[in-house]
């Protein structure tokens, strides 16, 4: 997944307003307009880094002229203390931005983080890591982009572009053969249908309605492995429900495709990365 440019000045320029409101007064009051600086952006955990050309475009758009200069790239592992990038120019700019810019760098981080972690224990098995729509609000792009920067894959992006069927839409249609030809009659013959099932007669009846993926909701291994062999190639298999670092191995051996893990956006712990500003000085005196 790639970065929407216009996207991506939406959010920057949402999340600035609701920071800077009618101004930074404590930057303001302290700094003069003219003045420039350079700070150093750094890591102070190990991790794998992402967002670095949002937190780019966080400070381009307070100032155009502001020169940002990258160390590291997405998706590069960081040491402690690793430096990720250093940013010159306007100083009141720098002030504003860094707050903004570090916890964008700091959550997709994160993500990145615990995406690769999860990644490299199943790195041995033909399945693909992939995130769900239990994001932050308003940041669905940004997170699902930290994903693929750790190694993982996205699932649908939202609403209108893939058919999950889940429980509470299979009550609504009266059972899953119901729903699925509901969907597969009102929906373009370019979508690919999902259903999530709870037990092997429920793989049964998805695959005798022919859905393209089947989600096994919340299935122990043994149960996973015998509706693998069930399905035998005929849709692809998802395994989705509480899956963690102890268990993804053992999900991962049923022969599923997807494991599916809400927790790689919606539980996370941000990478701990800061920014240190150098001498602030007259514009004059840029060298």
């Amino acid at each position: 997944m790639e970065l929407n440019m216009i996207e991506l000045r939406r959010i920057i320029e949402h999340s600035l307003t609701e920071d800077i409101g009618t101004g930074d007064i404590t930057t303001n009051s302290i700094v003069s307009p003219d003045s420039v600086t350079r700070g150093i952006i750094f890591a102070k955990e190990p991790g794998v880094v992402a967002g670095i050309p949002v937190a780019e475009a966080v400070f381009r758009f307070l100032s155009p002229g502001i020169k940002f200069t990258a160390k590291v790239k997405d998706g590069d592992s960081l040491q402690l203390g690793a430096v990720i990038a250093e940013v010159e120019g306007d100083a009141r700019a720098i002030l504003t931005g860094e707050r903004l810019a570090l916890n964008f760098l700091q959550r997709m981080s994160g993500i990145a983080t615990r995406t690769a972690a999860l990644v490299e224990k199943i790195k041995l098995y033909a399945v693909r890591l992939v995130d769900t729509r239990k994001t932050t609000p308003g940041l669905r792009m940004l997170e699902k982009y930290a994903v693929r920067v750790g190694g993982g894959f996205n699932h649908r992006y939202g609403l209108y572009d893939a058919v999950l069927i889940k429980d509470n839409h299979i009550k609504v249609a009266g059972g899953i053969t119901q729903a699925i030809l509901a969907a597969r009659h009102n929906v373009a013959h370019t979508i690919k249908i999902e259903v999530e099932v709870e037990s092997l007669a429920g793989v049964t009846e998805a695959l005798e309605a022919r859905a393209d993926v089947i989600m096994l909701d919340n299935m122990d291994p043994a149960t996973m492995k015998e509706a693998v062999k069930m399905v035998d190639g005929r849709a692809l298999v998802e395994a989705s429900g509480g899956i963690l670092e102890d268990t993804i191995v053992n999900v991962a051996k049923t022969g599923v495709n997807l494991i599916s893990v809400g927790s790689l956006t919606h539980t996370i712990k941000s990478l701990d990365i800061s920014l240190d500003i150098g001498e602030i000085k007259p514009r004059s005196t840029q060298p």
